[in-house]
């Protein structure tokens, strides 16, 4: 039997439908095949709690191998997945689900999401109706979305009546996401940040991070991490290695002053995608 760790002390985030996120996830994208079931079991054993995956990742399997593979009991872990752009027909989106849950051998997924609104198609509201009623058969306990703007939210909660948990987007110190943030908590929503380390090679050199890097002592890593914390963000790096995943949790022994967020707030820019996916025109497969 593996030596679990305890999971450390750092906060949870809380969704309007009761739904609670630790501030630091696991990221499994391009985390695949027999290496990924070890990686994901070296997260778990190291106290990580939310597990990140997509349909798109190819990876459903491996999540849930490492899952049921695990000593950490299975009702202690937060699962989450996304339905991708190209199964947002409303009888393919719940045969997609299905699917999932079948890929990883579980019972249930905690979280299901909509990857992408894909607003030229025009399904994204069918999809989350899709979603709503697999929530109600319980094969998923909640249910949000990813990169969702506000107008998009907006439609689904005039469609459904019911209002998304989560919404995962891209977020990191070149690119913050004020309003969308704001939207979400207005909304009881948990924003999700993926990419949290934005452009990694060169948002860890950047010379702001660095600064504030050495004068806590700490990883630039280490920094952005503790600085989404304290935003108020769930953030969910990816490691293949355990010191790093261990690190990565490691961030309860300083904290960011004033001016330390006032100077990483300097840093954003709007347009500060890292790969150009706007969520009003970009469109997933």
């Amino acid at each position: 039997m593996a030596t679990l760790l305890d999971p450390p002390a750092i906060p949870v985030r809380r969704a309007h439908d009761g739904l609670e996120l630790p501030a630091i996830g696991f990221g499994t994208y391009k985390v695949n095949g027999f290496a990924g079931v070890e990686a994901i079991k070296s997260a778990l054993e190291v106290g990580y709690r939310l597990i990140d995956s997509a349909f798109n990742y190819e990876n459903e399997g491996v999540v849930g191998k490492a899952i049921r593979e695990s000593d950490v009991p299975r009702e202690d872990i937060i699962v989450a997945s996304k339905l991708p752009g190209r199964h947002h027909q409303y009888d393919q989106a719940r045969a997609t689900i299905e699917e999932s849950v079948a890929r990883m051998g579980l019972d249930y997924i905690d979280l299901y999401l909509i990857h992408w609104p894909n607003p030229s198609q025009g399904q994204f509201v069918e999809a989350w109706q899709a979603l709503v009623d697999a929530q109600k058969q319980g094969i998923v306990k909640h249910i949000g979305v990813s990169n969702f703007l506000p107008g998009h939210i907006d439609l689904l909660i005039r469609a459904t009546g019911v209002t998304p948990a989560v919404n995962q987007v891209e977020l990191h110190p070149f690119f913050q996401q004020n309003e969308q943030r704001a939207y979400d908590d207005a909304h009881g929503i948990i924003t999700e940040a993926w990419s949290p380390l934005g452009r990694a090679n060169q948002m860890l050199k950047d010379p702001t991070i660095t600064r504030i890097a050495a004068k806590h002592g700490v990883s630039p890593v280490a920094a952005i991490l503790r600085w989404h914390i304290q935003l108020g963000d769930v953030a969910i790096p990816k490691s293949m290695h355990r010191e790093r995943q261990r690190a990565n949790l490691d961030l309860t022994g300083f904290t960011l002053d004033e001016q330390d967020m006032r100077d990483i707030a300097a840093m954003d820019n709007p347009e500060g995608y890292t790969f150009g996916q706007n969520p009003h025109w970009h469109e997933e497969a």
